[in-house]
């Protein structure tokens, strides 16, 4: 069957022909892989920036966000029939007996950093004709959701994040009487940013989405098409951002880019909390007032956090919403699909060539 896949020993990527897959055991499943999302992480492994194939193997298939229909189930199985669509989870537990995260199905919190991760680490991904994967790591999709179902792993992010944050707010002893203020701003235009976007306007947050996005694009009218505003980095810095909202309850970080991150951190109001989604490249240190920032953190009660990956929970949440979505905001929630390429023209979109929100490998029908 076709992949794509990288080898890092080599520095290249490539579509290859690999060994179809077969079911070896009564719980798994093999899916015909229909839709494959491409984003910040692949481009980053086809760089060789980082990126471990299996043991043994030269190569690593990449694709972690996807979307697969199922053709052949194992004895086992009790939650899926040939024809259904499901969208698989990515990381996989550590081996440790000790890490009661893993232990507990909640790799998402993995204690000892020995998960693995399809299409990332030591797991061939997705970007595939077809794959065969375990029962319990697959997620039911309505057959509505079959054009956007490829966007609910990078929603996942926001519903874990957004999952703890409310988690974290009960701190505060007039959350559970409603009175809380909901401001948010989201740092960047990609699709994590505009996904989390979406959630916090369902969520009830006045939201505001900061982007340096070429001001040429037409992110503003996608912004507000879903009930939320748009400011651009060339007509407000944050400090005029932060004074035109007053004080910001959250500030939910997707661009990746700790410049703007810390830019912006000191414009988080008292008792807010700053989410970290993005994982920087390593680029040049830079310069950070901490004593400022330090004396914020206590004196405004507020908390900062990072979230990566997500539990089966996120994913059935993101589903959901993605259905909410697509119901409310039909040309919005489909516009942040802005191109679908062949497996065969996967090396356009991956080489960082092409613009766009979200570029996707269209595998099957």
């Amino acid at each position: 069957m076709k992949a794509v896949a990288v080898f890092p020993s080599e520095r290249r990527f490539a579509v290859i022909d690999h060994p179809e897959p077969s079911i070896a055991s009564p719980d798994e499943i093999k899916l015909r892989m229909l839709d494959v999302g491409i984003c910040g992480t692949d481009k980053e492994i086809v760089a060789c920036d980082y990126g471990t194939p299996p043991p043994g193997s030269p190569y690593l298939i990449i694709g972690h966000e996807s979307l697969g229909e199922v053709i052949e189930t194992g004895a086992a199985v009790t939650r899926f029939k040939p024809g259904d669509l499901v969208v698989p989870s990515v990381r996989r537990p550590c081996s440790d007996p000790n890490c009661i995260a893993c232990r507990a199905g909640r790799q998402d919190f993995c204690y000892t950093g020995g998960f693995t991760e399809r299409g990332i680490n030591q797991l061939h991904g997705f970007m595939s004709e077809f794959v065969v994967e375990e029962e319990r790591y697959l997620n039911p999709v309505p057959p509505a959701l079959r054009d956007v179902a490829v966007l609910v792993e990078p929603l996942t992010i926001a519903e874990k994040a957004v999952t703890q944050l409310w988690q974290i707010q009960k701190r505060l002893p007039w959350a559970e009487t409603g009175e809380l203020t909901h401001r948010a701003v989201v740092l960047g235009g990609g699709p994590v940013g505009l996904l989390g976007a979406m959630k916090l306007v369902k969520e009830g947050f006045d939201t505001t989405v900061y982007s340096r996005t070429p001001s040429a694009s037409d992110l503003q009218d996608l912004v507000t098409g879903f009930g939320a505003k748009f400011v651009h980095a060339e007509t407000a810095n944050p400090a005029q951002l932060a004074a035109s909202i007053g004080n910001i309850d959250l500030i939910y970080e997707a661009v990746g880019a700790s410049s703007l991150a810390f830019e912006m951190m000191p414009y988080l109001g008292t008792n807010g909390v700053f989410i970290f989604t993005g994982v920087p490249g390593r680029k040049a240190p830079i310069s950070v007032d901490t004593d400022g920032l330090m004396r914020d953190y206590v004196l405004k009660n507020q908390v900062i956090f990072g979230s990566v990956n997500a539990g089966i929970q996120s994913f059935a949440d993101a589903i959901a919403n993605v259905g909410v979505f697509l119901e409310r905001w039909p040309a919005a929630l489909r516009s942040l699909i802005t191109g679908r390429f062949s497996i065969e023209q996967a090396a356009e979109p991956l080489s960082g060539k092409i613009g766009g929100i979200k570029n996707v490998i269209a595998i099957g029908k």
